[in-house]
């Protein structure tokens, strides 16, 4: 006999997280839904990068050196690892609050404002919090019910509260936060410089090609397995991607060099925050440019607080089997449905046993039975009997 129990899932975090973000290999990949840009970003790297090492780094290795393609192929892998980085990680995405969190914190809101008067507008949910000696206001979100950690802000696009927020990048499709801030500077750093060295050294293969055979006769030249289209118009399709990457890329890399030298977020320098009317010192700022970098650049990476891949709920099945004879009370329940939705129905023997009237609880602590153990009648129940 075989005792079956229902087979079930096992469901982990990151299918019941709430938010617009899309999971990939069991939750430890995390980007926004929006990926186009993404994936343009990931044509453009590699397309550009593979003309180069097919046709012009192998002229500069035998004309220069065969330096040049091992240093374009470490800027390569580096900025693609620092972009795979950035975009597939928790950018810090803060726990929304539980129904009994969310509960507790309106009765605090509600004791500290006090009944608001029909008609008027109930005042900010904003809590005062101190920072090296600076007044920094908590800002509530009402989305997350939470009461947002300073330097959080909720993005719209990823619907999600993230810590220290810079800003929604849709070239990476993710957003950049505290747990993922310096792949991103490291990315646009790398790709800048990869940028440049791709630039320059197209220019010097065309210089090299016009010195040997002439400007005329390099615009005519044709690789052999592309007999349709000259090799120059390649090199020259290389040179303006490069050059209208050069503008947007490198310029980000120098406003986000401002930013670390500050210890700023590109969220607080759009608002104002420690500038303008406000007047108001960064209090995050340690007043020494090396000391931020060190700060933002090489500190401490927090741990992420999602615990994506925990697991909500765990069914497993079971199957025990078992030699008993079926008795007169063995049974065979039928399998129901229920009323709400469809269920599978397992075979399940059940083996019923009549219980004395006497509890255990009532039974002399020897006479006591196990789970399963069939009554014994005792010797003085059958005496009273005869």
């Amino acid at each position: 006999m075989s005792v079956m129990v229902a087979r079930k899932k096992v469901v982990r975090k990151w299918e019941k997280l709430p938010g617009r973000n899309t999971f990939c290999c069991d939750g430890r990949i995390m980007m926004a839904r929006q990926k186009g840009i993404f994936y343009l970003t990931l044509f453009l790297i590699l397309g550009t990068c593979a003309l180069f090492f097919a046709f012009e780094c192998r002229y500069l290795a035998v004309q220069l050196s065969p330096a040049i393609p091992v240093f374009a192929a470490v800027l390569f892998l580096f900025a693609m690892a620092t972009l795979l980085r950035t975009s597939f990680s928790d950018p810090g995405v803060i726990p929304r609050a539980l129904p009994d969190e969310a509960a507790f914190i309106e009765m605090e809101i509600e004791a500290t404002n006090g009944t608001v008067p029909q008609g008027q507008r109930p005042p900010p949910r904003i809590k005062n919090f101190q920072i090296n000696n600076q007044i920094v206001k908590l800002k509530y979100c009402y989305t997350c019910k939470i009461f947002r950690p300073p330097r959080a802000s909720h993005c719209s696009i990823c619907d999600n509260c993230v810590e220290r927020f810079d800003h929604h990048c849709p070239w990476v499709g993710n957003c950049v936060g505290k747990r993922n801030y310096r792949y991103f500077y490291l990315f646009i750093l790398s790709l800048s410089l990869l940028t440049i060295y791709i630039f320059t050294f197209n220019i010097v293969y065309v210089a090299l090609k016009s010195l040997k055979i002439g400007f005329l006769n390099t615009l005519k030249e044709t690789p052999g397995t592309y007999p349709s289209m000259s090799l120059t118009v390649l090199t020259v399709l290389e040179v303006l991607i490069c050059f209208f990457t050069l503008w947007s890329v490198v310029g980000l890399t120098g406003f986000h060099t401002f930013l670390v030298a500050l210890n700023q977020t590109t969220n607080e320098d759009i608002k104002g925050s420690w500038t303008g009317k406000n007047r108001v010192q960064n209090p995050y700022s340690h007043g020494n440019i090396v000391k931020n970098c060190c700060e933002v650049l090489c500190g401490p990476l927090p741990p992420s607080v999602l615990d994506r891949r925990g697991i909500l709920q765990q069914e497993e099945s079971t199957a025990q089997e078992g030699s008993c004879p079926r008795g007169p009370g063995t049974q065979e329940p039928l399998a129901t449905q229920g009323s709400g939705q469809a269920q599978e129905a397992h075979p399940v023997l059940s083996l019923q046993v009549p219980v004395p009237s006497v509890s255990d609880t009532e039974m002399p602590e020897e006479k006591q039975r196990t789970p399963g153990e069939l009554p014994v009648p005792s010797l003085d129940a059958g005496r009273a009997e005869h």
